[in-house]
């Protein structure tokens, strides 16, 4: 089971945070998703506080949430992270704490995330962790993140190693199933312990790009690619 965290709350505009964890032999996707535009226009303010929440939950390295039929269910545990000492003296694209990735590799993501960023207007940014190593709440600052963000933490801390924070604009356009199916697929203990964890990366990043180039429609990002 996971829970959603209580931190000092940020002002982050996030709106759809999907994180994934497994246990023993089965991996398992929680999906937080906000309400419906109308719904938004009914409870703002409660909006606002449980993204920022959430946000503040997720960058600090600790995983998963989840929703029952009664709301947001929570819990104590871990302060947030927040170390901008572990942060690259100039601006990157991908922070790569953990190590997962070769020079080459970091070099070809940040040239895919710069084609995505300029063929779709979305920017896609990438942490690589071992909880509590990391930067934590510090990228919020670093990276400028807005509703055109996407925060993609790699961390097989908690078994499913990908874990993704979903700007506002973004989740307009990406089916919130999408997030959840990429994370089972590629982000499952048995995939990223057989190919590595550079290797779930590698493929996430390319399937994010697939999909974030579909025309918007009914059936856009139906398929992890």
């Amino acid at each position: 089971m996971g829970f959603l965290l209580q931190f000092p709350t940020i002002s982050i505009p996030f709106t759809t945070i999907i994180e994934a964890s497994s246990s023993h032999s089965h991996s398992h996707q929680h999906l937080h998703t906000s309400p419906t535009p109308k719904s938004r226009t009914t409870f703002p303010k409660f909006l606002a506080h449980l993204r920022s929440k959430s946000l503040n939950f997720a960058l600090s390295g600790t995983l998963a949430l989840a929703l029952s039929l009664t709301g947001v269910e929570f819990a104590q545990a871990k302060v947030g992270v927040n170390k901008p000492e572990l942060l690259p003296k100039e601006f990157t694209s991908v922070i790569d704490v953990a190590g997962f990735l070769s020079d080459g590799q970091e070099k070809r993501l940040k040239q895919e995330i710069d084609a995505i960023e300029k063929d779709t207007g979305f920017k896609l940014r990438i942490l690589a962790q071992n909880y509590p190593d990391t930067p934590g709440l510090a990228i919020k600052d670093f990276w400028q993140v807005d509703d055109r963000t996407i925060v993609f933490v790699a961390d097989p801390t908690f078994g499913n190693i990908l874990n993704f924070n979903v700007g506002a604009l973004v989740d307009l356009d990406i089916p919130r199933s999408f997030w959840s199916r990429l994370a089972g697929k590629y982000g499952n203990i048995f995939y990223w312990k057989e190919q590595g964890e550079d290797a779930s990366i590698e493929a996430a990043v390319m399937a994010i790009s697939n999909c974030l180039r579909e025309p918007v429609g009914p059936n856009n990002c139906s398929e992890v690619k």
